[in-house]
């Protein structure tokens, strides 16, 4: 039984490929891929202990993290960790009563959703939650009455 066959005497095989291998182009002809030359990522700005303190007196005189955020050169995110670090209580953006009441009078009165958040200062699923929350039926984005889930119509 010969197992090695055309394996005993590899020379063709090798003369083969050979031939083969000069058909390619050559490696060094190539040229390389350009790698995109990206930044490293930096640390984050860091402030001084003066600079948190304004930071914290600004969002204690009304200033939004956003302002904040741009007026110090970081991210809201940051904003926000510096004044949790520090204690600082948090303001809620939501809507006082009398901020509801005049959101469903508008919204009755025909304003968008989207309309009436502008005029008030909040996103339009703020004012969503709250006419939810007071049981006022909505629209669909056609003015229609909304149809409720288990709704019989």
């Amino acid at each position: 039984m010969d197992l090695g066959g055309a394996y005993y005497n590899p020379k063709d095989q090798v003369r083969a490929l050979e031939q083969l291998r000069e058909k390619l182009p050559s490696l060094e002809v190539v040229p390389e891929p350009q790698l995109t030359k990206r930044d490293r990522p930096r640390r984050g700005r860091q402030l001084d202990h003066d600079q948190i303190q304004q930071l914290i007196a600004g969002y204690h005189s009304g200033s939004t993290m956003y302002e904040l955020g741009d007026r110090f050169g970081i991210e809201r995110r940051t904003v926000s960790n510096i004044l949790h670090r520090h204690g600082v209580p948090m303001r809620r953006r939501g809507l006082s009563p009398d901020q509801v009441d005049n959101a469903i009078h508008l919204y009755n009165l025909g304003w968008s959703l989207a309309r009436v958040g502008q005029h008030l200062g909040v996103a339009h699923t703020t004012v969503l939650a709250k006419l939810r929350e007071r049981g006022v039926p909505t629209r669909d984005t056609h003015g229609r009455p909304r149809i409720e889930a288990g709704d019989p119509r």
